[in-house]
């Protein structure tokens, strides 16, 4: 609104704003261009998910899988950044009561990689898929009020 103010008023002239705001005007993203591609990227993501499901009893669908599901997870994790933009998603990743579960996240993104292409064990490659999704879901439900402490209170009845 303010690029049109000054285009109207004849001061079109970027010169008088600074370099950051410059950059700042020029990709801000409206609401619902945010929410559309939050949409997109994370059904992205849970499409590479199921297929690197899908793909998995192919010749060489191992690795297909894991490099699949781990795209995935990573166009999922992606998405929220276009809700709270990639600096905030990054903050808010590394707060302390998220901690734990964005490092069990990436160690694992890795871990996945790794068992598939350079240590060849396919059943660690699907132990860290499978720890992938319990620490993605962990790290998920970490943004909904009281949903760890209910998930928490759940387990510890059901064990007991």
């Amino acid at each position: 609104m303010d690029k049109l103010r000054r285009v109207l008023n004849g001061r079109d002239d970027n010169e008088e704003l600074g370099l950051t705001a410059q950059v700042l005007d020029a990709s801000t993203l409206s609401y619902s261009t945010r929410i559309k591609w939050f949409i997109i990227c994370f059904a992205a993501g849970i499409l590479c998910s199921i297929l690197g499901t899908a793909l998995l009893f192919l010749p060489k669908g191992m690795q297909l899988f894991a490099v699949f599901y781990t795209i995935g997870n990573l166009a999922a994790l992606a998405s929220t950044c276009f809700l709270m933009g990639p600096l905030k998603q990054l903050k808010r990743m590394f707060e302390p009561t998220r901690l734990i579960a964005t490092c069990v996240m990436l160690l694992c993104l890795v871990l996945t990689l790794c068992a598939v292409f350079w240590w060849h064990k396919k059943g660690l490659a699907i132990i860290f898929c499978i720890l992938q999704f319990l620490a993605m879901t962990w790290y998920s439900i970490s943004y909904i009020p009281f949903a760890r402490d209910a998930v928490l209170k759940c387990f510890t009845s059901c064990l007991s």
